[in-house]
């Protein structure tokens, strides 16, 4: 009932653990029925994640969340757009991974039913490109405030290009989300197994 495609850098590489998934849609005159998640078929693909914990958020358009990860609880995510569009993006932050310090961005449609799993040891971001989106997500660990961390969206190293999805969009983020750190490609981030190795 799901199609899982493995994510590939620019230069060829693969992300690790990183997916796209587009789920089996029925739809007739009445609307339409799909599953957002069955542990049997994503168990089948090699995704043997536990989720712990749901969330949904609301923004306006060219809001820009991000980038944010956890350190003491990392969390894989899978993440979906149940209402608009919005452009989706996962850094890879884990020391030794062929794609480390690298970026792959999806555009999210509710239209299309679209999914993304980001697990561990990513950062995560999106930037509204409708005129309102509301974002959903499972989390594989619980919420953790004392273990925020972040990058800056606009990063140099990573160089997301968020103009190119939205280039008459004007960002507007948080004011946490303007004080975030540089890349720092020398730092300490996760392990390949995306637990946090930093301090």
């Amino acid at each position: 009932m799901f199609e899982f495609r493995k994510c590939m850098s620019c230069d060829g590489l693969v992300f690790e653990g990183l997916y796209e998934i587009q789920p089996k849609v029925f739809g007739d005159a009445r609307g339409y029925f799909f599953e957002v998640y069955s542990e049997r078929d994503f168990f089948a693909a090699g995704l043997k994640m536990k989720f712990l914990q749901d969330n949904q958020s609301s923004s306006s358009k060219g809001v820009l969340r991000g980038l944010h990860f956890q350190t003491k609880h990392p969390q894989g995510k899978l993440v979906r757009s149940v209402f608009g569009k919005l452009y989706d993006v996962a850094v890879d932050l884990r020391k030794g991974s062929p794609t480390f310090g690298k970026y792959y961005g999806v555009i999210l449609d509710s239209e299309k039913q679209n999914q993304f799993y980001i697990p561990e040891g990513f950062a995560h971001g999106f930037y509204v490109l409708s005129e309102t989106a509301v974002f959903a997500y499972k989390c594989t660990d619980f919420y953790d405030p004392q273990g925020e961390g972040g990058l800056m969206w606009n990063d140099p190293i990573i160089g997301i290009d968020w103009n190119a999805v939205a280039p008459d969009i004007e960002p507007l983020l948080s004011e946490k989300d303007t004080k975030h750190p540089l890349f720092n490609p020398d730092g300490e981030y996760f392990d390949l197994n995306g637990k946090w190795r930093g301090k």
